[in-house]
């Protein structure tokens, strides 16, 4: 893995999506486009699954807290699903985890659709 590579799948509570690589500030900008786009289509609930996701800095973790601001203007929320050790540990150290709900388990990509 390398570059953050970001896509976007529907879920069953809204957009999912999927990040994998390795996201710091040169690849925040990228991840914040993909976030003000779903901003944009009027979602209020928005899966991030960083199962694949081998690293995230303070700009990474920035641009998620703030899109989670948003969304809870809205009614809605984020959740982060499956963090990687190094990840998981990250928000945890940032308080990130007080702030946005993060689920350990499978990715949201590999749930089965109910």
């Amino acid at each position: 893995m390398g570059l953050l590579e970001i896509s976007v799948a529907a879920g069953e509570h809204g957009p999912v999506l999927m990040l994998s690589g390795e996201a710091d500030l040169t690849t925040a900008a990228e991840l914040s486009d993909a976030l003000t786009a779903q901003l944009a289509s009027g979602a209020s609930h928005l899966t991030v699954d960083v199962s694949r996701l081998q690293f995230a800095d303070s700009a990474v973790i920035r641009a998620l807290v703030l899109a989670n601001r948003t969304l809870k203007a809205r009614g809605g929320g984020m959740e982060l699903v499956h963090p990687q050790p190094v990840v998981a540990r990250a928000l945890s150290l940032l308080g990130v985890d007080q702030v946005i709900e993060v689920r350990a388990g499978t990715s949201a990509a590999a749930e089965p659709d109910r």
